[in-house]
């Protein structure tokens, strides 16, 4: 079991009036920032971006993410600084440790930035994953394909998202040409067994620096194209998995010693048995329905964590789906913004924009979400089906 991160820091309670630095400017920085200057917090963001979506609502330094000097700059006129997004250079949350307060630490940015110290992490947390092997030639990936059977994933060990990143392998031909195209990014690989699952779904947890834990409901996650589509809370699965997946979240949180949040992925396979997919240190696209289904949103959660507040309840209040807004849906959301709502009239449904700020409506990137409350999934399902704004 790892030490906790914030042990090696005189754990600090940080109340409202308190400047929070995010290193990362993104949707995920601007909407922390948002629920935590309602707490009275303000916030400063680390971005390369000028005009981030975080730099529209805080003040933000605009620099590369491992340049020091401006690191340093952020350590300075913070109390306590926290990240938004994984691929922070770790060597600069490290230098960091040294020179601020970041209860977050390195060390779990250090392991769920690799896929295999990440597997391994969550393993000696006593949880499962994907049987996996270490790839480090083509004929290793040719023994590993023979193993576990075609469909099976191979990926860089680092780097990746929304699919980028894999290939899964569906035949022998293809050995060859993944290899060679993965192995391009010069990083370590993993083969994983392809997991037959019924559904995806995440748990968020969170942890304070004392180690109380809070977990929200398990959302069940849809993706097309490999990037996240809906998000459906109550997940429709039984109490029991529901419970179970929980706790295997607030066992990883403990495991690996996280201070804020941790988003939890799991395969659901038929059978009812769950297998930890990926991880994510840090407030979670599959919890963005917790903004106004929950009684503590996962952005407030993480500012009360890392500050060291008492956390919040995590209830859900109403059944919601979220649906993430790309490039491609930005304009016919906007025009039916501005009539009437006769769908929501007639289903009871309250659907909830939040757009990111971002410069361009890029087709495939996330531009925003609607979180669709209802009196039950199936209403919220029928107003995002009746827009038809998400017709592929």
């Amino acid at each position: 079991m790892s030490s906790n991160n914030a042990d090696k820091q005189q754990v600090k309670t940080l109340l409202p009036g308190s400047t929070i630095g995010i290193l990362g400017g993104g949707q995920l920085g601007r909407m922390m920032a948002n629920a935590g200057s309602a707490m009275g917090y303000r916030f400063i963001a680390l971005d390369p971006v000028l005009d981030s979506p975080a730099g529209q609502v805080a003040e933000q330094i605009v620099a590369a993410y491992d340049d020091r000097e401006a690191a340093r700059e952020l350590a300075k006129r913070s109390d306590v600084i926290t990240y938004e997004f994984e691929n922070v250079d770790a060597e600069v949350a490290k230098m960091l440790m040294d020179e601020s307060y970041v209860p977050q630490g390195s060390e779990l940015l250090y392991t769920t930035q690799h896929r295999l110290r990440e597997k391994r992490a969550i393993e000696a947390a006593g949880v499962k994953v994907a049987p996996y092997r270490e790839i480090s030639s083509v004929d290793e990936l040719r023994e590993g394909v023979q193993a576990f059977g075609t469909p099976c994933v191979l990926k860089t060990a680092m780097g990746g998202y929304d699919g980028k990143g894999q290939w899964v392998i569906r035949s022998s031909d293809e050995i060859e040409e993944a290899y060679e195209t993965l192995s391009r990014a010069k990083v370590q690989l993993v083969l994983e067994q392809f997991i037959r699952f019924d559904k995806e779904i995440s748990v968020i947890a969170a942890r304070s620096p004392q180690g109380e834990i809070k977990t929200f409901p398990a959302a069940e996650n849809i993706h097309v194209d490999n990037i996240l589509h809906l998000s459906i809370v109550p997940a429709r699965i039984s109490e029991e998995l529901q419970r179970e997946a929980e706790q295997l979240a607030t066992r990883i949180a403990e495991g690996l010693g996280a201070v804020g949040l941790i988003a939890v992925e799991l395969f659901v396979t038929a059978d009812g048995e769950l297998f930890v997919n990926e991880l994510a240190p840090r407030p979670h696209n599959s919890g963005h329905y917790t903004m106004e289904a929950c009684r503590t949103s996962q952005f407030e959660q993480h500012v009360r964590a890392v500050c060291n507040l008492p956390l919040g309840d995590t209830t859900l209040m109403s059944p919601v789906v979220m649906v993430n807004v790309l490039g491609q849906h930005v304009e016919p959301l906007l025009a039916r913004m501005a009539s009437r709502d006769e769908s929501a009239e007639r289903l009871k449904a309250a659907p909830k924009v939040h757009l990111y700020g971002k410069k361009d409506a890029v087709v495939k990137r996330k531009m925003g979400h609607v979180n669709v409350l209802a009196d039950n999934i199936e209403a919220a399902l029928s107003w995002i089906e009746a827009t038809t704004i998400w017709k592929v």
